[in-house]
């Protein structure tokens, strides 16, 4: 611990920036883990009531009950589908696909770049604070070597400062390698996520060409308040 407060004490000008570069990446990673949690959605509890609007009010009641959800499936991707139904399954499809392209994926992907860049950049100023400091350190070293015996306390004084220079490298693999792995992580969670929007892409254009080639068919019981607020709790 004292090793460290000299550290910040006396190689403060890297020290200090890399501490509020740390801050804000972890503050980064957090924001885009609750971005995550309300881009999901309970589609099993969402499908009966939008089949029920469907067939009892048509597309623009089934786009805006897609449009009160909080996730980005049925808020962005049915209500694109939804709104192009009428050109029938190509255009749905279409639609669909340019919401996922420019809407959607730019949505998931806020921050990655960011993330990725900080965790490069920080090990680099970790290995930057550190042969700096090094630099300096043998050079000192140098000096009280050339002074003879008279010297060896300040040699043996500048040398206990190498292990404090590492302390640069220190804090820039422990910024660096939490931000890799929850990189590695968002970017699985996205490749999942896609899998899940085309699943239910393509329910959703079974369930308009059901409503459309059986339009008398039986009628879903209404959405009651339990359905909705369950609905509405975050998905975990």
């Amino acid at each position: 611990m004292k090793a460290l407060i000299s550290f910040y004490v006396n190689d403060w000008y890297f020290a200090v920036p890399m501490t509020v570069i740390m801050l804000i990446a972890f503050a980064m990673v957090i924001w885009r883990f609750l971005l995550n949690q309300g881009a999901t959605s309970k589609l099993d509890l969402l499908l009966p009531d939008l089949q029920t609007n469907l067939r009892q009010k048509g597309p623009k009641a089934a786009v805006a009950l897609c449009q009160q959800e909080k996730g980005l499936i049925p808020n962005t991707l049915f209500v694109a589908g939804l709104q192009a139904s009428d050109q029938g399954v190509a255009a749905m499809r279409r639609s669909m696909a340019s919401a996922v392209e420019l809407e959607i994926l730019p949505r998931l992907n806020f921050l990655l770049p960011s993330i990725l860049a900080i965790a490069k950049i920080a090990t680099m100023v970790g290995l930057l604070g550190t042969v700096i400091s090094m630099i300096g350190t043998f050079s000192a070293i140098g000096e009280s070597a050339a002074k003879g015996a008279a010297g060896a306390s300040g040699v043996t004084a500048q040398s206990e400062k190498i292990g404090l220079a590492l302390f640069a490298t220190a804090l820039g693999l422990l910024t660096a390698i939490p931000l890799v792995f929850f990189h590695v992580m968002f970017k699985a969670w996205i490749t999942k996520f896609e899998t899940k929007m085309k699943v239910a892409a393509q329910t959703l254009v079974t369930l308009v060409q059901n409503v459309k080639n059986n339009p008398d068919g039986d009628d879903e019981p209404a959405e009651d308040e339990d359905r909705r607020a369950a609905r509405r709790a975050p998905a975990r």
